[in-house]
């Protein structure tokens, strides 16, 4: 890591109080892939065009009221869209979707195209196959180092019935499922 992205992330780190002697990027990385999380989509009507982002910073918040949250770079210009949008919908992705979370993670081209959804109640775009969604309205952004953490007043919720159906799941820096081993050895999605 050259000294600029050091700088960059030294600043970050900065911005929530976090002292980085000893931490290094990669290691952290490697440590926190032993964490299994779901993989997520996040969507949003963008002046009548639609965008999204993968995401596996994804969780539940509050119950009462109900809020979810996820974590965005802060760098990315899709969020920055979301954010503007004010509304949002949580795809949460089937183990069978994996190309879409690789295309939803990817930057430019339309990633829509060929692609199953219909508008929801918040207009953000509900992805065909994928296991539920949540729509919300942005209540609240937080700095999160490099990234913002954005919370969402869930406001719609739908779900497929499940009939064998299983979510697609990131652990060790691979796809997986439920059902089976790593569905490839090595991602080549930073999500």
């Amino acid at each position: 890591m050259g000294w600029f992205g050091r700088r960059r992330r030294t600043e970050a780190a900065a911005q929530v109080g976090v002292d980085l002697v000893g931490v290094d990027t990669d290691r952290f990385r490697r440590v926190l892939s032993h964490f299994c999380t779901g993989v997520v989509v996040v969507t949003a009507d963008s002046g009548g065009r639609p965008v999204g982002l993968t995401c596996q910073s994804f969780s539940s918040l509050s119950l009462d009221p109900p809020l979810v949250m996820f974590g965005a770079a802060r760098g990315s210009r899709t969020w920055a869209e979301v954010r503007a949008a004010g509304r949002f919908a949580v795809n949460i992705l089937a183990d069978d979707q994996e190309e879409i979370s690789r295309r939803f993670a990817r930057t430019g081209a339309n990633k829509f195209t060929d692609l199953g959804w219909r508008p929801g109640a918040t207009g953000a775009q509900l992805l065909a196959g994928a296991l539920a969604h949540i729509e919300c309205e942005l209540v609240a952004t937080h700095p999160g180092g490099d990234h913002e953490i954005a919370v969402g007043r869930v406001v719609a919720l739908e779900e497929r019935a499940v009939g064998g159906a299983h979510p697609l799941l990131f652990y060790r820096s691979a796809y997986r499922s439920l059902r089976s081993e790593p569905r490839s050895s090595k991602s080549t999605v930073d999500i």
